[in-house]
């Protein structure tokens, strides 16, 4: 004689989802300032007409803030979850792609949210 089925209850769904970055892991999201999304890499690419060139001048790399100078004098203040701040140092050159959100520390490429 087999046991009766039971019905498997339909798991909760939460409104908003938590990044694992949250938790100290690697960026889930693609949210502005957490994982950059391949997509988005290409858009930035195809685009170079958009770059901006900034310096860093502050670093808050616990945070996830980074205070760049443009070359034409703009103060722009950027978060990262997925760990930009650990890449990049204050006076390090850095381009900054405005539409699409990305900025390029050297040849790597982070999703960031302007503040």
């Amino acid at each position: 004689m087999s046991s009766p089925l039971r019905p498997i209850p339909a798991l909760q769904v939460r409104e908003r989802v938590a990044c694992m970055c949250e938790h100290g892991g690697d960026c889930t999201a693609f949210a502005p300032g957490h994982g950059i999304h391949l997509i988005q890499a290409r858009l930035a690419s195809a685009t170079p007409a958009e770059w901006v060139d900034a310096i860093v001048e502050r670093v808050h790399a616990e945070a996830g803030v980074i205070h760049l100078r443009t070359l034409d004098g703009d103060a722009v203040a950027l978060w990262n979850a997925a760990g930009a701040g650990h890449v990049v140092f204050e006076g390090a050159p850095v381009s900054l792609h405005e539409r699409y959100h990305v900025l390029a520390v050297g040849t790597a490429r982070f999703n960031v949210l302007r503040g």
